[in-house]
């Protein structure tokens, strides 16, 4: 399922939040800039985009297939709904077993009546320091989904809160723990929680990588240095979750290839092993597709 190469574990090729969040920032519909810098990301070895834009977020399979064609890219497409304030109002009146239908049907048969089939559930998320009764819908559905189907789930947190909470939850659910990535657990800036995540058996994302207005890169790195110190980064994947159209190069802001240009390169002068990098943009993206 995945091409030999990275893989981004966390991105956004096209998306519109800009309705709930009255920014048109937010409405992130650069379609011809995004290529363009895919192809950057290409020369630097990123063949798989997991793409976590879902139901409710704007996706747009044409685009998403254009952009895949024209940089040849590996674009995993996912299903399912984000979190409060972001769900459809149609999916707050559908039961957990009829959004479970539909999150196979995407799976299993093909999105929007396409035969383009969803290859990933996410991004599911919790709010801060809240989980709420239709979040709580929301994994449901998500457990089912995977349950008939065995497909990857890929979880949203706000700002790090929660993800023990989600990891536990999923397991005790009888969710695969190898099929599990708690999202923006960087975010958290808590060393010891990401310790007690990873602990339980699933992979935790340090896919926020350059929002440095919510945790300096430097803090990323000291705790990836930790983790690698304590033999954890097998259970590290990384991306950048760009969201906004300022956060294109274009128009200044930090684009995809920083990870590369950038943060990267902060690892390698702080000590992280070669092999360690292998493993967080590489090996553990092919385990989690693969077991």
């Amino acid at each position: 399922m995945l091409k030999d190469g990275y893989t981004l574990m966390h991105e956004h090729l096209y998306l519109d939040l800009s309705t709930v969040k009255k920014n048109d920032d937010c409405n992130y519909n650069n379609v011809q800039q995004v290529i363009n810098e895919l192809k950057e990301l290409y020369r630097y070895g990123v063949r798989n985009i997991i793409e976590v834009t879902n139901i409710g977020m704007g996706r747009n399979l044409e685009v998403i297939q254009q952009v895949a064609k024209e940089t040849d890219m590996n674009i995993l497409i996912s299903t399912g709904c984000y979190k409060e304030p972001f769900i459809p109002d149609v999916i707050l009146k559908t039961s957990t077993e009829e959004l479970a239908k539909i999150m196979i049907q995407e799976i299993e048969e093909g999105i929007e009546h396409t035969d383009v089939k969803a290859q990933v559930i996410g991004e599911i998320g919790t709010s801060l320091n809240e989980w709420s009764h239709q979040e709580r819908k929301l994994f449901d559905a998500a457990i089912m989904a995977h349950k008939k189907t065995g497909k990857l789930i890929t979880t949203h947190t706000t700002l790090g809160t929660l993800g023990l909470k989600q990891a536990q939850y999923l397991i005790q659910q009888g969710v695969d723990k190898h099929k599990i990535v708690i999202g923006h657990m960087d975010l958290s800036g808590d060393i010891d929680t990401i310790k007690e995540i990873i602990k339980t058996g699933v992979c935790v994302g340090f896919d926020t990588i350059g929002k440095n207005n919510y945790l300096p890169d430097e803090q990323r790195v000291a705790m990836l240095m930790e983790l690698e110190r304590c033999n954890m980064v097998d259970h590290v994947v990384v991306s950048l979750d760009i969201t906004r159209k300022s956060n294109l190069k274009d128009a200044g802001g930090i684009g995809y290839a920083y990870l590369f240009e950038v943060f990267i390169p902060m690892l390698k002068k702080a000590g992280f092993k070669e092999e360690s990098l292998k493993k967080i943009l590489e090996e553990n993206p092919k385990r989690l597709f693969n077991a």
